[in-house]
């Protein structure tokens, strides 16, 4: 039996494999509802005995459904949780890596099938991923603000007490708390690069993993405007009584309804195109400065820093249906002004895929206004500022009776964990794997392993030769790139990052 010490109590694990024990539901932090609810993380209580942590906690409030996750009660409340996969249960001093989910600040958890750590715990790291609070809870604007207790960027500050959970308690799992690197990919990587410049996370990591990093982050007066009009949808005043008296599934079913208004309206801008109402605020207090312009004034040079994105991020949101059809150049025009890219941009685009329908221009440039460029950006920023920074894309793609199925958003992220067998990813890879596609992910496995362990991917850093390094990721056998890799020369006159709505 696994039995761990933890400065709260004694948690019993299970054997996921043969060489590999996990510990999963450990609270870092008591229930964020009731007195809690809307206020920076608070202890967690002790408990007496041996708890039981053989399954994962429960998930945060969200509408969401996902393939083999386990979806939201209300009700559920225990929602501030890690999960732990050691590879030496007796102790150690391993390299700790600690996963950050996706999902728009709005869905996912840390029980996704695809952020199984067995694989990564077997490469020499002790993994840990972690809920926090997501949509309104996490990220909702509250008036008043830190003064009245209710501070901006909830899920950011749940986020820190994780990481302060870790470096007290990690040891015990075989884990080395001065060799933490924090990862995520999408609004899980967008978080990272926050944490990179916030101040109080300062000390509590030394390397940093971004996949598919989004931008952006949003003022006080999105936020604020944000808020009057979930308030409106859920039949409450803008207040913090108002709000408070809403139940957190009423505030789902109210941003939910949100959302839908803006798909239904053309003339919505920017957020008619991909209605995520979520952002870490540039509150001035957790947050005080965007992350890319803080890592470019040298604000986190001391953090090895590892971009990866995809060389088609926004098909995915394209082929589950998130995101709105352009198909006319007249749309497509629209689209450029309602996000204020410059006039050149597009055309730049067409240059590069001459052939290609108006749809693939738009989701190409879409991609990499929210993702590819913005990750480009952040790690030559650091670079710039003095940090050690490493780019990486991925673009495997696999042609099969169905079609192609593209490098698209999230298909990386199985690879790196090694979770390709997982039935839940099929849709995002493409089926069954292929002995090829096991390849790329054990490279994929191994880069992450030996970055956490010592920051070095396996290939050199931005600056280290001439030009930009970056490794692409491929399978054997991939289907060839419909566009180029990088399409970066039309992004030269757009400024980042690129504030929405």
């Amino acid at each position: 039996m696994d039995i761990f010490t933890t400065d709260k109590g004694l948690a019993q694990g299970f054997r996921a494999s043969a060489d590999v024990v996990a510990a999963l539901g450990i609270p870092y932090a008591a229930p964020p509802f009731g007195a809690g609810r809307f206020r920076a993380p608070r202890p967690a209580p002790a408990w007496s005995g041996v708890r039981d942590c053989t399954r994962f906690g429960p998930i945060a409030p969200q509408s969401a459904e996902l393939p083999g996750a386990p979806v939201w009660s209300p009700g559920d409340e225990d929602i501030l949780t890690l999960n732990i996969w050691t590879p030496a249960p007796d102790g150690g001093r391993l390299p700790v890596l600690v996963w950050i989910h996706g999902g728009a600040y709005t869905f996912g958890s840390s029980a996704q099938p695809d952020f199984d750590g067995t694989v990564l715990a077997r490469a020499g790291l002790v993994v840990v991923t972690f809920n926090h609070r997501i949509g309104f809870e996490g990220f909702g604007h509250v008036p008043g603000g830190a003064a009245s207790g209710t501070p901006d960027n909830r899920g950011l500050l749940d986020q820190v007490e994780a990481l302060r959970w870790v470096r007290e308690n990690i040891a015990a799992f075989g884990g080395d708390p001065g060799n933490v690197t924090i990862a995520g990919q999408s609004s899980g990587a967008a978080s990272v690069a926050c944490l990179m410049v916030m101040d109080l996370a300062r000390g509590l990591f030394r390397r940093a993993i971004a996949h598919s990093p989004a931008s952006p982050c949003y003022t006080p007066e999105i936020a604020e405007a944000t808020t009057r009009e979930i308030a409106a949808a859920a039949g409450c005043p803008a207040t913090p009584e108002g709000l408070a008296s809403m139940t957190p599934q009423a505030l789902v079913a109210a941003a939910d309804q949100v959302v839908d208004d803006y798909r239904r309206d053309p003339a919505s801008g920017s957020r008619h195109y991909d209605p995520s109402l979520y952002a870490p605020v540039l509150d001035g207090d957790v947050l005080s400065t965007d992350p890319l312009d803080g890592i470019a004034a040298g604000a986190a040079t001391g953090v090895d820093l590892l971009v990866c994105h995809t060389t088609e991020e926004y098909w995915l949101l394209d082929a589950v249906g998130s995101c709105a059809k352009v198909t006319t150049d007249d749309r497509l025009a629209l689209f450029a002004a309602d996000f204020g890219l410059p006039g050149g941009l597009v055309a730049g685009y067409r240059a590069a895929m001459p052939d290609a329908p108006v749809s693939d221009v738009y989701l190409a440039v879409f991609g990499d206004l929210l993702f590819g460029e913005y990750g480009n950006r952040l790690a030559e920023a650091h670079a710039g500022a003095g940090g050690r920074a490493f780019l990486s894309r991925f673009d495997r793609r696999r042609t099969g009776p169905d079609g192609t199925v593209r490098a698209w958003h999230c298909a990386d992220v199985p690879f790196a964990f090694g979770t390709l067998d997982e039935d839940a990813v099929a849709f995002l890879v493409g089926g069954t794997p292929t002995p090829a596609d096991h390849e790329l992910s054990r490279r994929m496995v191994r880069a992450w392993a030996d970055f956490a362990a010592d920051g070095n991917p396996g290939w050199p850093s931005l600056g280290e030769n001439s030009g930009s390094p970056a490794r692409t990721w491929v399978a054997d056998g991939d289907a060839p790139a419909g566009r180029q890799v990088s399409l970066r020369a039309p992004w030269a006159g757009a400024d980042f990052p690129v504030l929405r709505p």
